[in-house]
């Protein structure tokens, strides 16, 4: 028995050329597209590469004719032989053959291990090509390219690897928007009650700089303005951040620019006491806290001690600076833990062009976001969370906003009209 192993540019020419050098009668074993020639891999051809051996002697090894459907088809390549099945047929060829027959089974085994042999070499050449393909390069960089964590990145490309084939990736605009997709699926957007127990009272904690004092008066304004589809309510605001240089005196000024009350408190008695004040005709309080570097756990304890006076059913979410590194932020989200916040507000979108480590933080920590604040001007730079918005953020994508907002609907009329209204 001999083996042969011929490449040519297309299958007929490799094809011709087997026919050539060995005669028509040949059995193919396997066959695969390859690239031919090039120096340092540039300047290459597709071509194809066939295996198989030669059909005469293996009939001669067998005593017995080559069977017809073995012969090579000039018309339609073979696939990889089931060995259980041919040697299931060569069995039954006739009595000629007995089934333990030294020849027979020594030309079934190894036809196997070469059969193995190429697979084997085959799948892991494909999914070598596949890991290396340009559209996977040109995704991973784009990723990296807005801070997404590498673990983050890591997870899209495989995901990429496991549902797109590598025919489909050579279309890179369809892959990028499947990533895309996969990152909006991503991220989690906070929904409010419809039916709140009254007064509603509304917590901000977060690190100290990332503008929890100007987010309070712009949810203060929002609500106490109304919107489209949001009639107005009466607000009032509490601090307990009365004591940094500026902050009663930045509080204070937007209360009296949104000719709303403004109260300090110092303890737990007087934050009580000042809540059950405002029960009765009041429909939301918010309140401003005092920035806490997530790693003094000390001071953390006392201010969420001091929280336990708004009740049960106060909401309590965190403040995030979007300029915070992925793995701080991490790190933020795991330490107020014990203040059972609800979602996390954005803070301070203007002030990056890439939010990959937003999106992984809160993303790897199953996190819902619940408003985003790009700039000082209050009340008009917020809005509420949307994938559309962190989307549309984003370096290096071709973001299709129309496609993107059909895969994720979001209320932006009455985003529109906060900002022309505001």
């Amino acid at each position: 028995m001999e083996y042969f192993v011929e490449q040519a540019l297309n299958y007929t020419e490799c094809l011709n050329k087997i026919r050539m050098k060995y005669g028509e009668r040949v059995t193919i074993l396997y066959h695969k597209n390859i690239r031919i020639g090039g120096i340092f891999g540039l300047f290459a051809k597709d071509g194809v590469e066939i295996t198989g051996f030669t059909a005469n002697n293996y009939a001669k090894n067998l005593n017995v004719a080559t069977p017809a459907s073995s012969i090579l088809s000039a018309s339609e390549p073979k696939k990889p032989l089931d060995f259980n099945e041919e040697k299931k047929r060569l069995v039954e060829m006739g009595s000629a053959v007995k089934k333990e027959d030294p020849t027979l089974m020594k030309v079934l085994e190894e036809m196997k291990s070469i059969n193995e042999k190429l697979n084997h070499n085959g799948g892991v050449s494909a999914r070598a090509e596949q890991a290396s393909h340009s559209t996977l390069v040109r995704l991973r960089e784009a990723l990296a390219l807005n801070d997404f964590s590498q673990s983050y990145i890591q997870n899209i490309i495989e995901r990429c690897k496991k549902e797109i084939s590598l025919e489909s990736l050579n279309d890179y605009d369809a892959a990028q928007d499947k990533a895309l997709e996969w990152i909006g699926e991503t991220i989690l957007i906070y929904k409010e009650a419809k039916i709140y127990k009254r007064p509603r009272i509304m917590v901000l904690v977060g690190p100290t700089g990332v503008g929890k004092t100007t987010t309070i008066a712009k949810l203060a304004a929002i609500y106490g303005i109304g919107t489209s589809v949001k009639p107005p309510v009466s607000v009032r605001m509490i601090t307990i951040d009365a004591f940094r240089i500026g902050a009663k005196a930045q509080i204070e000024a937007y209360g009296n620019i949104m000719e709303l009350p403004v109260s300090y408190v110092e303890d737990y008695d007087e934050l009580k006491r000042t809540i059950a004040q405002y029960s009765d005709d009041v429909d939301l309080i918010l309140v401003d806290t005092i920035g806490k570097s997530p790693r003094d756990s000390v001071k953390l304890g006392e201010m969420k001690q001091l929280l336990d006076a708004c009740g049960p059913h106060a909401e309590v979410h965190l403040a995030v600076a979007a300029t915070t590194k992925s793995s701080d932020i991490k790190e933020i989200l795991r330490q107020f833990e014990p203040f059972n916040y609800r979602s996390v507000i954005i803070t301070k979108l203007d002030e990056t062009i890439r939010i990959g480590n937003v999106i992984s933080a809160i993303s790897e920590k199953g996190k819902l976001v619940s408003y985003i604040t790009d700039g000082q001007k209050v009340p008009s730079d917020i809005q509420t969370a949307s994938v559309v918005r962190f989307l549309i953020n984003l370096e290096g994508f071709h973001v299709k906003r129309s496609k993107i907002e059909e895969r994720f609907p979001c209320n932006v009329a009455e985003q529109i009209q906060w900002k022309n209204r505001l």
